[in-house]
């Protein structure tokens, strides 16, 4: 009898071992199979967004949702495992090739492929705008967020957001595109899947917010906030880094004042829809309510967006007798005069010799 219950314990026993080594075994081979790659001989790319301050196990978790590890669950014991404690928020281009060590040496590294951050430089067109945009956010399109930006509909919900800044102005019929110039140049951080909305909606707030301490002197001016950017675009695309914008500025409320045309190169490019480093006389012909040389007074509208430099320019021209500029592209020099005479022969000497 005790024979018997002896056998039958060690029989147990061994059972029991026969499991834990299968289970161990087991567990083993499929702990290897989750940090193995999710295709080892796929060639997708997948950009994939890590935001700052996530934990291990939400990182785990977008990696998973983007296809690119097997386990979220397995990523985390891995990563807390190998204490790996370093990884880096941003953007990154991932496959599902790659395994999960491969996967935490790119986020250990930081070297992300696209902008943590977007930044939209002064003078940006849109045109430039949807370009920055798509570089922060790859899955988007250029052709969509332009789109976004000219619906008219979606203007309409700004205009009841920011009605001191976006006004009925925007949408007038000559307009080429309503929200031009009211995108505000700064640095932007948009987490997880914002949309183009949401994007647009923040640059738009930004310039309600940073031209709310002009509103005073606009009033006291009688100067509408779609003159206002207007103007400030023309100053922020014809200003070099040599030039006080102030006088560029003057130039042209004296040439308005004259009754005489702008005639500034940017309008026509922006006419045209290029981007050319000098504008030719054929260009100068182009039929659009933009172009500065065939029509006068100002543009419909802002040709770009403006920095802070040139709208206080815009406000505070320095007074001046100058009516006409030139810059010499080489050097950055800008130089004024008050007659045409004096404008041409300054032309001569700085920009048809040095050709």
């Amino acid at each position: 009898m005790k024979k018997s219950k002896s056998k039958m314990i060690t029989i147990i026993i061994s059972s029991i071992a026969v499991v834990l080594v299968a289970l161990t075994v087991g567990g083993y081979f499929y702990v290897d199979s989750q940090l193995q790659a999710v295709n080892a001989s796929s060639k997708e790319s997948i950009i994939v967004d890590i935001p700052k301050g996530a934990k291990v196990s939400e990182i785990g978790d977008i990696l998973q949702e983007n296809n690119v590890i097997n386990s979220s669950m397995i990523f985390t014991y891995y990563v807390k495992y190998k204490n790996e404690t370093n990884l880096k928020a941003g953007k990154y281009k991932l496959s599902p090739s790659m395994t999960v060590e491969q996967v935490v040496n790119e986020l250990k590294k930081g070297q992300v492929i696209v902008p943590s951050r977007l930044v939209i430089p002064e003078g940006y067109s849109l045109d430039q705008i949807a370009d920055r945009m798509v570089a922060y956010k790859p899955e988007l399109k250029k052709a969509d967020i332009l789109k976004v930006m000219d619906d008219k509909a979606f203007v309409n919900e700004l205009m009841k957001a920011y009605p001191d800044t976006v006004t009925k102005d925007v949408l007038a019929a000559t307009i080429k595109h309503p929200l031009e110039g009211y995108l505000y140049p700064a640095t932007y951080e948009f987490t997880g899947k914002t949309d183009i909305k949401a994007m647009v909606s923040d640059m738009v707030k930004a310039t309600d917010a940073n031209i709310a301490k002009y509103k005073p002197e606009l009033t006291k001016q009688k100067l509408t906030v779609h003159h206002f950017l207007t103007m400030s675009s023309l100053i922020e695309k014809e200003a070099t880094a040599n030039v006080d914008r102030s006088k560029i500025s003057s130039v042209f409320y004296n040439r308005l004042k004259e009754g005489m045309p702008l005639q500034t190169d940017p309008t026509v490019l922006y006419a045209l829809g290029k981007h050319k480093s000098r504008t030719m006389y054929e260009d100068l012909k182009v039929d659009s309510p933009y172009n500065t040389y065939k029509n006068k007074g100002l543009p419909p509208g802002p040709i770009s967006n403006s920095g802070e430099t040139s709208m206080e320019a815009t406000l505070h021209p320095e007074k001046t007798d100058f009516l006409y500029f030139l810059a010499n592209t080489k050097t950055g020099q800008v130089y004024f005069s008050k007659t045409l005479e004096e404008h041409n022969k300054l032309k001569e000497e700085h920009i048809t010799n040095n050709q």
